[in-house]
C-alpha cells in the first residue's frame, strides 16, 4: 500500500509532455482519467491526471518554468516491462539516463532504468522481485 495519494509536476510544453507520459505510461495501464481545459486552470495552461480505474494519480500541467528536476518512480510488474517501459520512453521523446538493469548498489533484487523526460526530470521504472 503507497501512502500516496497522487503527484503533480509542471511541464515546460504541456502537448509535448502530454505524449510523452500518454504513450509511455500506458505501457503500466495508465491513461488520461482527468483531462482540464486551459480556461478552467487557475493559471491557464493544460492540467491532465493520469490513472487506473478513474483515478488520477500522477498530474502534469503547464508552467511557464518547470520547478528544479525531480525524482520519480514508478512500479513495474517485470524486468521485461522495465525494458519496455525505457524503449517507449525514448521512443516518445525520453533520453537515456540509465539502461535497463540490475542496481546492486540498492540490492541484487533492482531491477531499473532511468530516462530524463522532455523537461529533464528523472523518470525511474523498477522492478523489485523480493518486494
Amino acid at each position: 500500500m503507497s501512502v500516496l495519494d497522487h503527484i503533480e509536476i509542471p511541464v515546460a510544453d504541456g502537448a509535448l509532455a502530454k505524449l510523452f507520459y500518454s504513450r509511455t505510461l500506458s505501457a503500466l495501464g495508465l491513461s488520461i482519467v482527468i483531462d482540464i481545459p486551459s480556461h478552467r486552470n487557475k493559471f491557464g495552461g493544460m492540467r491532465c491526471g493520469y490513472g487506473i480505474n478513474g483515478y488520477p494519480c500522477f498530474w502534469i500541467h503547464d508552467q511557464d518554468s518547470p520547478a528544479a528536476c525531480i525524482h520519480i518512480a514508478f512500479k513495474a510488474d517485470s524486468t521485461e516491462q522495465v525494458n519496455e517501459l525505457y524503449k517507449l520512453a525514448l521512443i516518445n521523446g525520453g533520453s537515456d539516463n540509465g539502461p535497463p538493469g540490475i542496481r546492486h548498489h540498492y540490492h541484487d533484487d533492482y531491477y531499473a532504468t532511468y530516462v530524463f523526460d522532455p523537461d529533464g526530470n528523472n523518470i525511474e521504472f523498477v522492478y523489485q522481485s523480493k518486494i
